[in-house]
């Protein structure tokens, strides 16, 4: 009715890499959070828990390492990258009942009754007791949820249909966040928590979906040339997955589910939780520029977008508005008016588009920050803000490449993962008019390099094999 997503046309890297640097940080407060309740149960518990928590975190991010690896033979690397951090957490679960460390009394994952709500109450929530009073003390707040889940969702969307996502089906961000509001009434009436977009598990899910190729870095020059890097090659686009992971959701509330996830120690969900961080700072744009900074100049690779800026301290005063942007957001969240942070995120968005160019070149900013998604993803809202949107210049990739209806029809029955021989194994089920040469596909993995994916996906390519 009010067209608000056209808004989604000034968002912008800019205030997507701030909301994720501020959820990776969250996510890592919550498992120091839930260490430090630990110690109610003795020192013991306490300790035990950090060392489970780490170890959590070690070995799940060594498995997503080794799938970038040449180490094994392609299907074993591809599963532990794709089943690491699960098969981690059955396995600590386990571990922590062997030896004398079963004698240690570990708080475990609170769980209700199969189907039922977490309180003494009926499923309905009797909302014509309410009273008027209440209702209106309740406005306010809800007015503030109601930016939050507003920018949430639709940047958790964005995210996930990145630039560097060459995906071929066009956006529905009107439909989505009017289905939002249906499914939010609903749970309001139901008393469980509201369904939207998560960071990181939104691009997550849209990474676990790509299909990568290998490609030689031409540009370079000495040891460097010819250098292999994996890229993005198409992503599977379907909703099967989406399906089946409600579903397994749904399945979790039976009764034997339940026994087992109660059996899960709170130590493996703090580094569940510091996994979850540490991937999301990972490829965050603002962790790319820090490193970048941090960087020795001599091993700093030619074909860096960030080595063409002229002006090399306006990296420096980005970063530095970025990382003032999430400690105002971070800031505001410790304090009694936490729940005005949506606020300090939404004015993110007219500091970029006004008061940036102001202070940084055309130039600097088309390196520095860039829109999150491509013209072809933006233009049921009108595009990106400043850009044409004629698909003449910027294919369905968000690159150079040709438009959606130019693009190959791929089969997505092969396994994903690196093509053999250096090619992507698809079939063509339409005449071929211009596909994605290895030019566009470089020029799609230095954006990716420039801007990271601001949501939190891992730097190194996780490609998944196929499944529903």
């Amino acid at each position: 009715m009010t067209n608000s997503c056209n808004a989604l046309t000034y968002v912008t890297r800019f205030s997507c890499d701030i909301f994720g640097f501020y959820v990776a940080f969250i996510y890592l407060q919550k498992g120091i959070q839930v260490l430090t309740r630990q110690w109610e149960s003795g020192d013991a518990a306490a300790y035990l828990s950090i060392t489970v928590a780490l170890l959590v975190l070690m070995v799940a991010y060594l498995c997503g390492v080794l799938g970038g690896t040449s180490l094994f033979q392609r299907y074993v690397r591809k599963f532990i990258e794709d089943y690491g951090t699960p098969l981690t957490i059955i396995f600590f679960t386990g571990f922590v009942q062997i030896g004398k460390m079963s004698s240690v009394d570990l708080q475990t994952l609170p769980t209700s009754k199969a189907f039922l709500p977490t309180q003494d109450r009926s499923w309905f929530v009797h909302f014509w007791d309410i009273d008027v009073v209440d209702v209106f003390i309740a406005i306010p707040f809800a007015i503030l949820l109601t930016i939050l889940f507003w920018f949430d969702h639709n940047v958790s969307s964005l995210m996930a249909q990145g630039t560097e996502f060459p995906l071929r089906k066009p956006a529905g961000f009107h439909w989505d966040i009017f289905l939002l509001g249906l499914t939010t009434g609903v749970a309001g009436l139901l008393g469980i928590p509201f369904p939207n977009g998560l960071i990181p598990q939104a691009p997550f899910h849209t990474n676990s979906l790509c299909v990568t190729r290998q490609i030689s870095n031409e540009s370079e020059t000495g040891d460097a040339k010819g250098h292999t890097t994996r890229v993005v090659d198409h992503v599977v686009e379907q909703r099967v997955s989406n399906l089946a992971q409600g579903i397994l959701t749904l399945g979790t509330m039976s009764g034997p589910l339940l026994v087992v996830l109660h059996l899960i120690p709170n130590g493996v969900l703090a580094g569940l939780f510091f996994v979850m961080g540490v991937q999301a700072l990972e490829a965050n744009g603002i962790t790319l520029k820090m490193l970048y900074l941090a960087r020795d100049r001599s091993f700093t690779a030619a074909s860096d977008p960030f080595s063409r800026i002229q002006r090399k301290e306006a990296v420096w005063y980005f970063v530095a508005l970025e990382l003032l942007g999430f400690g105002l957001t971070f800031a505001i969240t410790q304090t009694i008016a936490a729940i005005g942070f949506p606020i300090i995120i939404l004015l993110l968005i007219p500091v970029r588009t006004f008061l940036l160019p102001k202070y940084f070149t055309r130039e600097e900013l088309s390196i520095l920050d860039a829109p999150t998604a491509s013209p072809f993803t933006m233009e049921s809202v009108g595009g990106n803000f400043g850009e044409d949107v004629d698909g003449s210049h910027i294919g369905a990739g968000g690159m150079n490449g040709p438009k959606c209806s130019d693009r190959l029809d791929v089969e997505d029955s092969t396994e994903r993962g690196e093509a053999g021989d250096n090619q992507p194994r698809m079939r063509r089920r339409s005449s071929y008019q211009g596909g994605r040469d290895d030019n566009d596909i470089r020029e799609s993995y230095e954006l990716y390099q420039m801007h990271g994916n601001s949501g939190g996906l891992s730097h190194r390519s996780r490609s998944r094999s196929n499944r529903p």
